[in-house]
């Protein structure tokens, strides 16, 4: 009776004590949670227009290629190369890239060389990055400027101007006034043309992408193959791939040149594997390569070679596509 009364009218002291280890256990981790929000919120506030621009400018270096989608689709698709690396840097921060495409095959005989300028949006864009495209001039004497050693490459005040001294991404900066910026930017001119700017906006999060965005719209003046204006997008992904899309559209809104059915996926190679591309037992014959070009052209499509179509049924022989890319005017 006693163990029965005192069992009913008394508290355990073990219950009492798990109690509170509970409360004060989903009391810290609560903490715990708010504090870890908080400091990703702080992080991501932390991240500057510059470190954006330089983010970018990292992920679009390196050796990509169009091989996987080539394969998947080889209709509407090449295998292209596309190599991209560090040219000089401007004395604000703003990073210059030198980007050539070319055949899988053929990579020394680039059909596209670029200049890119990676740099801040403008504070009045609602936008993180901004990459201007500029064709180079002397193409003949950048190609394979990724490919060769420094010693053998362009000096960087000749890419960006002569009579300013910036550096190479890896060395010492000279100091300039920042006054300097906008004389070095209009040098630039001197050795290529300005095409299209796309301005890259960081993606929300969920999304596979790191960064995409497009010219603005309206795009830029083009002439190429009867239009009148052309468009560009890109994206970078999380997997380091690039995504390019560039179309060309007459007065009528017509798309009169480029890739119809969706950007150009661009994917780092392995070691082994581009070692396994070059290998002879993948180089098919040229007359087989040509004999497939003479296909595309029997499809009579508005797509621009390069970008894998043909041009109205028009035949063109492989040696001649090549020279024929290098020299147009192009969007991207």
């Amino acid at each position: 009776m006693v163990m029965g009364l005192g069992s009913g009218s008394g508290s355990d002291p073990n219950s009492e004590s798990n109690g509170w280890v509970r409360a004060r256990g989903l009391a810290m981790k609560s903490l715990v949670l708010i504090g870890g929000v908080l400091l990703v919120k702080r992080l991501t506030k932390s991240t500057t227009r510059w470190d954006h621009a330089k983010i970018v400018a990292q992920l679009l270096t390196g050796e990509k290629f169009s091989k996987e989608q080539a394969s998947r689709d080889p209709d509407n698709y090449f295998n292209i190369r596309m190599l991209t690396c560090p040219a000089a840097e401007m004395v604000d921060g703003s990073k210059v890239l030198y980007f050539e495409q070319a055949f899988w095959r053929t990579p020394q005989k680039p059909f596209r060389q670029r200049f890119y300028m990676v740099k801040p949006c403008p504070k009045e864009l609602k936008c993180d990055v901004e990459v201007g495209s500029y064709a180079i001039r002397d193409a003949e004497e950048y190609k394979n400027f990724c490919d060769r050693s420094k010693d053998q490459r362009p000096l960087p005040e000749e890419v960006i101007g002569v009579g300013f001294e910036p550096r190479w991404l890896d060395g010492a900066t000279v100091p300039l006034s920042h006054a300097a910026s906008f004389l070095l930017f209009f040098s630039i001119l001197d050795i290529a043309e300005h095409l299209t700017t796309i301005h890259l906006k960081r993606c929300d999060r969920g999304k596979r992408c790191l960064y995409e965005g497009s010219t603005p719209p309206g795009g830029f003046p083009n002439s190429w193959n009867g239009a009148t204006y052309c468009t560009s997008e890109l994206a970078i992904l999380k997997n380091n791939e690039t995504h390019t899309w560039d179309r060309g559209y007459d007065d009528a809104g017509n798309q009169v040149w480029g890739v119809k059915e969706g950007p150009y996926e661009f994917k780092p190679a392995p070691a082994s594997s581009v070692s396994e591309l070059f290998s002879p037992l993948n180089l098919p014959p040229l007359q087989s390569m040509e004999k497939r070009i003479e296909g595309y052209e029997r499809r009579n499509s508005s797509e621009d070679w390069a970008s894998g179509g043909n041009l109205h049924g028009i035949r063109f022989s492989f040696s001649a596509l090549i020279t024929m890319g290098a020299r147009a005017r192009k969007c991207h």
